[in-house]
């Protein structure tokens, strides 16, 4: 390859290798950017994305890893994300990172003001500097709004932003619309349309195959940590990529289930009301429905409708008032443990904030909350135990190491699965599932939606709240739209699809602003 066609990638990984505890990650990978295009990094959870990601972010140091980093032709060596930044790679996370008690304002130039002794801010300097660059976004944003009183498609795009004061050769962006409903996606795709146009590089880190097809220029896709496929966009195609990522042709549509008919009811929830919490719109208010034994029930709605409050009210993580009764009998739940008792088990939204436990092993992630079976006498039988966790690790295909591994250095679908691994020890009667596929690959979705039906067909009665409205429609036996914290409609299988559920949610916000005003 000539200088002159180096000159046209911003940034280049050569002959990339990186192992953990003797494990490859990533094996021989060569991956390169061309300037001015949207690039879609692509791959199975546990392909070797995020260990690429981190080498080019300066998370894993140079010297770490085998083979050469390249920004503009010139070999680069990051010793920290901070001297990446400084050389022109911005990254905005998946997990929403701000500083919710300060500004627009103080969040984009956060880190890089010029703080120190002897130094005064002048703020209506890095105002009139946020302005300009939301402008350039074409964002209708207030530099000086605090951030804790945005959405979250806001705090998104405020990192965004973040990232953009920099001025980066290079701007990646992992699973950017994670937690982005319909509408804030469409908006967030404008705003990569506008940078691309101004000509800003991205990186575009991704398992959802149609942002890919909407958004993007040109793919990677890894897989078992190495290239599997280089596509440009006359070469896109779904099923491409998903042979591309797996090395087979993988079921798209989701897998049968009929629920049973005159079942017995499982869980039945009466006139639950849940005040919201700091940062969510609505709560809950005055909602009943119940799931059948062996019944997959789907909460569809717009985030902030109050979908994960009602689960979190079930599941005593908010206070509640109204009736829960499972098996015919009512519950008192005044806390998770008494759930639990019950029952009833749930997977929660954030596996990193509130789920996973990053200080402990894939073993005791698996079976915390969880050791009353392996105990005798007060005291934990480890061999039980560690029977228990090569079965459990055995049922969910968990890959790693070995059951004493670091969970942070598991896939995001493998540490989706220790989750599930944990709630199902319990054997639950009933599963709320929240969010359950956030951040998987396209295999593991699949595994997943497998899972939610083998469990139905058992007679788990389970409720499921997703952001992705086929997701909902196509896996659930029946459907609760859910708007302003109150159920404004319901169907079954094959009696709607996602217009219905939008033209409910649109129909229920119009009564709301009548009965306001």
């Amino acid at each position: 390859m000539t200088d002159l066609a180096d000159s046209d990638y911003v940034i280049e990984a050569k002959a990339i290798t990186k192992s953990f505890a003797g494990v490859p990650a990533l094996r021989g990978v060569d991956f390169r950017v061309r300037r001015g295009e949207v690039h879609a990094l692509l791959g199975q959870n546990g392909a070797g994305k995020s260990t690429l990601v981190k080498i080019l972010n300066g998370v894993h140091r140079a010297g770490s890893y085998g083979g050469t980093i390249m920004l503009s032709g010139q070999p680069v060596s990051f010793a920290s994300p901070a001297e990446a930044r400084a050389s022109g790679v911005g990254y905005v996370p998946q997990e929403i990172e701000v500083l919710e008690q300060l500004s627009v304002a103080e969040n984009v130039f956060a880190g890089h003001i010029g703080l120190g002794e002897g130094v005064i801010i002048n703020r209506r300097r890095i105002e009139e500097r946020t302005r300009a660059i939301l402008d350039d976004l074409g964002l209708d944003l207030d530099p000086k709004a605090i951030v804790a009183s945005l959405t979250s498609a806001q705090r998104h795009l405020v990192m965004i932003a973040r990232a953009l004061a920099l001025k980066p050769r290079v701007l990646m962006l992992d699973e950017p619309t994670a937690s982005l409903s319909g509408t804030e996606v469409d908006a967030l795709f404008g705003v990569l349309r506008r940078l691309r146009a101004q000509g800003v590089t991205m990186i575009y880190i991704t398992h959802r195959l149609p942002e890919v097809l909407a958004v993007c220029d040109s793919a990677t896709v890894l897989r078992d940590g190495q290239v599997a496929a280089e596509l440009t966009r006359a070469e896109f195609d779904e099923e491409r990529f998903i042979f591309s990522m797996s090395g087979q042709r993988l079921q798209k549509l989701f897998p049968a289930h009929d629920a049973p008919l005159a079942a017995r009811p499982v869980l039945v929830v009466e006139n639950l009301s849940v005040a919201g919490r700091a940062g969510a719109i609505y709560g809950a208010r005055d909602v009943s429905f119940s799931v059948a034994a062996g019944e997959i029930v789907g909460l569809a709605g717009l985030l902030g409708s109050g979908r994960s409050e009602i689960l979190h009210g079930i599941y005593g993580r908010e206070p509640a008032e109204g009736r829960i009764l499972v098996d015919g009998e009512p519950i008192a739940i005044r806390s998770p443990r008494d759930a639990r008792d019950a029952g009833i088990a749930l997977l929660t939204e954030d596996r990193k904030r509130d789920g996973l436990l990053f200080n402990l092993p894939v073993s005791a992630n698996i079976t915390i909350g969880n050791l009353g079976p392996f105990a005798s006498r007060g005291m934990v039988r480890g061999e039980r135990e560690r029977s228990a966790v090569r079965d459990a690790m055995r049922q969910l295909n968990v890959k790693a190491p070995s059951p004493q591994a670091s969970v942070a250095h598991l896939s995001g679908g493998n540490q989706q699965k220790l989750l599930f691994a944990r709630v199902l020890m319990r054997a639950p009667k009933v599963l709320l599932l929240d969010e359950p596929t956030k951040g998987v690959d396209a295999a593991t979705r699949h595994e997943i939606y497998r899972l939610v039906v083998e469990l139905a067909d058992k007679g788990v009665a389970l409720v499921i709240v997703a952001s992705e409205l086929d997701e909902v429609i196509g896996l659930c036996d029946r459907c609760l739209t859910i708007a302003d914290g109150r159920v404004v409609d319901e169907f079954r299988r094959g009696e709607g699809g996602e217009d219905r559920v939008l033209r409910a949610v649109a129909a229920a916000q119009a009564e709301s602003v009548r009965a306001a005003s």
